[in-house]
């Protein structure tokens, strides 16, 4: 299935740079995906989502100025059992 046909719109790799005290660093971070320009897509391939993988999803929500993200490990018998969703302020 082709995405782009479909019109939504995403884009993958996308860099997130990051700025402390005046310094910018170009590539501070790379998203998996960002999906209609408000949607965080983190994927994984893990034996067990952990809280440090939640924290990459929550960092890059509050450093791009989004609210909603979805943390997707992929090594599980059954998908929806992979998925989690994170909104910035709740964890679901």
């Amino acid at each position: 299935m082709n995405w782009a046909l479909r019109d939504v719109h995403f884009e993958r790799q996308k860099p997130l740079p990051v700025a402390f005290k005046g310094v910018t660093l170009d590539c501070g971070y790379r998203l998996d995906l960002i999906v209609s320009g408000s949607v965080v897509v983190e994927i994984k391939a893990v034996e067990a989502i952990l809280p440090v993988h939640e924290a990459q999803v929550l960092t890059y929500l509050k450093l791009g100025g989004w609210s909603v993200g979805l943390l997707i490990n992929f090594n599980v018998p059954v998908l929806k059992d992979g998925v989690r969703r994170i909104v910035l302020g709740l964890k679901e």
